[in-house]
């Protein structure tokens, strides 16, 4: 054990089954530890890095605004939070937006909206329906919206409000449907489920039925958006438009930042419904500015696409070679592998050991969620290390 790791040990609240690594510096698609080994990483910091790590755009905006302001607050104006908002608005299907710290605020935001709509527009409708093994955040609210009994048994009685169901079956969705329900709350891909989905027919089912029965279809796009799927946001690829959509994760390339974002119509919050201290902070939104303005001019999402596809066809050859491997899954550069067996630590350590720096997500399955830029080169190395690794686990 390092020296910080026993630091870590003697202070931290015990809260993280930490990675036995110390990183120190990171540079594109590539990070170091204190004993200066270099590591691929393919985790990107939970799908934030989506620039890859220090990327000059938004290092020498966050220089040039920390030099100029880097809080005031949301009781007078500022020109990066109003420039990240133009240029979201300019680029989606929504038209308002609030900001936050991160992608629970974000959620919880949305949830508020929700509310206030039921109360406003549906006799004080106040429930919102999410999916069995959906994540939507670590605050006690959230964790009652994350369809995952692990995450909510250490804190029961969770608040109430929330109604999970199984993804995939519009029908169950509508039998779920009561005269209290305000809201349907869908990850379009659950990363932090397994990298699991639906169909297409299945999210433009969700999106009829919202607008038959007057409820609001909220997108938590947290992981999702940005590119990470190929298209700027995943709901694109879905042939669907939400009333409410969340962002976070790698809207500012590593800055905490959360959006809330809204049609006109679904934004019903008047002066004093809702705020924020940290939310929108010049600091952020000029690093958010300059992470989404080059992730659109540089066509970032197509490369998340096109290098995407190559991954995954990398993967498809390991699951052909390895009888262990029963499923390969994802879109663009939010893929995952599964098991027979639960060997997704050993699989992690392996690669960890070889230099690549994977997630696991699972007992029995691994994730990678690397930086929209990298390239197949990338993905070659990633792979020879991913295979070495692999073969050398006893299964």
């Amino acid at each position: 054990m390092s020296t910080w790791q026993a630091l870590e040990d003697q202070y931290y609240l015990r809260t993280f089954t930490r990675i036995p690594v110390v990183i120190t510096k990171g540079e594109g698609a590539h990070i170091w530890d204190d004993t200066g080994k270099q590591y691929l990483d393919f985790l990107g910091g939970l799908a934030v890095t989506v620039l890859g790590h220090c990327h000059p755009a938004v290092t020498e905006a966050i220089k040039e605004q920390a030099q100029t302001l880097i809080q005031t607050t949301n009781l007078v104006y500022t020109i990066p939070q109003l420039q990240l908002a133009e240029l979201l608005i300019n680029n989606s299907c929504l038209q308002r937006v609030f900001f936050a710290n991160s992608g629970a605020e974000a959620n919880e935001g949305a949830v508020k909206l929700a509310r206030r709509w039921g109360k406003l527009k549906l006799n004080g409708a106040y429930e919102v329906i999410t999916a069995l093994n959906s994540f939507h955040g670590r605050t006690l609210a959230m964790v009652a919206a994350t369809g995952q009994a692990k995450f909510q048994e250490p804190y029961e009685p969770v608040p109430i409000g929330f109604k999970s169901i199984a993804l995939g079956d519009i029908d169950v969705l509508k039998q779920a449907t009561t005269k209290e329900t305000c809201a349907v709350m869908l990850e379009l891909i659950q990363g932090e489920g397994g990298v699991l989905s639906a169909s297409e027919d299945y999210f433009k089912a969700v999106r009829e039925w919202c607008n038959q029965k007057g409820i609001l279809l909220i997108l938590d796009e947290i992981q999702t958006g940005m590119g990470r799927l190929g298209t700027l946001w995943g709901y694109q690829q879905f042939g669907i438009e939400p009333d409410i959509m969340t962002l976070a994760k790698g809207l500012a390339n590593g800055v905490p930042i959360g959006v809330v974002m809204a049609k006109e119509k679904a934004s019903v919050f008047v002066p004093g419904d809702h705020g924020s201290t940290f939310g929108g902070n010049p600091l952020a939104c000029a690093a958010g500015f300059a992470t989404l303005k080059y992730i659109i001019e540089k066509d970032i999402p197509g490369n998340a696409k096109k290098v995407g596809d190559y991954f995954l066809a990398g993967l498809e050859k390991l699951k052909q070679k390895y009888a262990f491997i029963t499923s390969v899954r994802g879109r663009g550069l939010l893929l995952a592998i599964e098991f027979n067996k639960e060997i997704a630590q050993a699989a992690l350590m392996a690669c960890l050991e070889n230099g690549l720096l994977v997630n696991k997500v699972k007992p029995n399955a691994l994730r990678f969620i690397p930086a929209l830029v990298i390239t197949k080169k990338d993905v070659d190395e990633a792979l020879a290390i991913l295979d070495k690794s692999l073969a050398g686990i006893n299964v």
